[in-house]
């Protein structure tokens, strides 16, 4: 997973490898590996065939030891509580193990919102997270205690649109960090049927193309479609030093079970099966037609 601030302050400290996005070892959150003096990067200008749309850092947060975002499905109302979007392997209790999933759980977390430049808007708390796991996906969604109407009336921030469409390979995408203010361009260069990593494994997830070289800290960063400006998945992990299916080194196993391993490639998860699995009122509904996130 990629590496959280925990993993990768040890990581330089001790040589050692830490997942990319934000984890570190199992029941610790997973942590950055660098200090964050890098100035964002620039967006390309050609991201797609499309007129691309300005991908910012409007509505994504810092976590303590990851990066996360404010989203809303297509069918998500103004009046309805908020909803943050990270990594089951950032939670503040740990990763949660395979096979295990969460809904419903009180938590006060508080998440720094970020403005289009990177700065702090303010801060927004959770109520409870409503659903996380790190079983077939890697994901985990804060309730907040304001409504989207209400953050965007106190700060001027909109809520980013999760996609209801599976990823296309080929097309750009932006992965935008909120812990280290960093916006990452590249383009999915595939997806990988089953992907494992230590004791847990995630189905059909995204595969970047080498110039997403994300770091520790990254892990939960919204993965936006800069033709639409909606969020197509969430940053999660890649494969540090060349390991086979072990924790901060990832491999691909296909359907006949073939096992790829790709040195320094990075990982993310598609979000659209969320917005199949969330109901009136923003509540997470598992039982829903076409729903199929793990239940518990």
């Amino acid at each position: 997973m990629n590496r959280s601030l925990v993993g990768a302050l040890s990581a330089l400290l001790l040589g050692g490898a830490t997942l990319v996005g934000a984890g570190a070892a199992p029941a610790a959150a997973a942590s950055p590996a660098k200090a964050p003096a890098e100035a964002p990067a620039k967006v390309s200008a050609k991201v797609s065939a499309k007129a691309p749309k300005a991908v910012n850092f409007a509505g994504t947060v810092a976590l303590s030891n990851c990066s996360g975002s404010v989203v809303r499905t297509p069918g998500s109302a103004d009046t309805d509580p908020a909803l943050v979007l990270s990594n089951g392997h950032c939670l503040e209790s740990g990763f949660p193990g395979a096979g295990e999933v969460i809904v419903n759980k009180p938590s006060t977390r508080s998440f720094t919102l970020l403005t289009a430049s990177g700065g702090s808007a303010g801060t927004v708390r959770a109520s409870k997270v409503a659903y996380a796991t790190m079983t077939d996906t890697d994901i985990s969604l804060y309730q907040l205690t304001s409504t989207y109407a209400q953050i965007q009336s106190s700060y001027g921030i909109k809520a980013l649109t999760l996609s209801d469409s599976r990823p296309t390979q080929g097309s750009a995408i932006n992965v935008v960090s909120g812990y280290w203010k960093k916006i990452y361009s590249c383009n999915i260069d595939g997806f990988a049927y089953r992907l494992k990593e230590g004791d847990w494994t995630w189905k059909d997830s995204v595969r970047y193309t080498s110039a997403c070289n994300t770091i520790g800290g990254t892990s939960g960063s919204p993965v936006v479609d800069p033709a639409s400006g909606k969020v197509v998945a969430v940053n999660n992990t890649g494969n540090e030093d060349g390991g086979r299916c072990t924790l901060n080194n990832p491999c691909e196993v296909d359907e006949n079970g073939t096992v790829t391993v790709r040195q320094g490639i990075n990982y993310a998860q598609e979000t659209y099966p969320i917005t199949k699995c969330v109901t009136t009122g923003n509540k997470i509904d598992l039982n829903l037609a076409g729903c199929v996130l793990p239940k518990p």
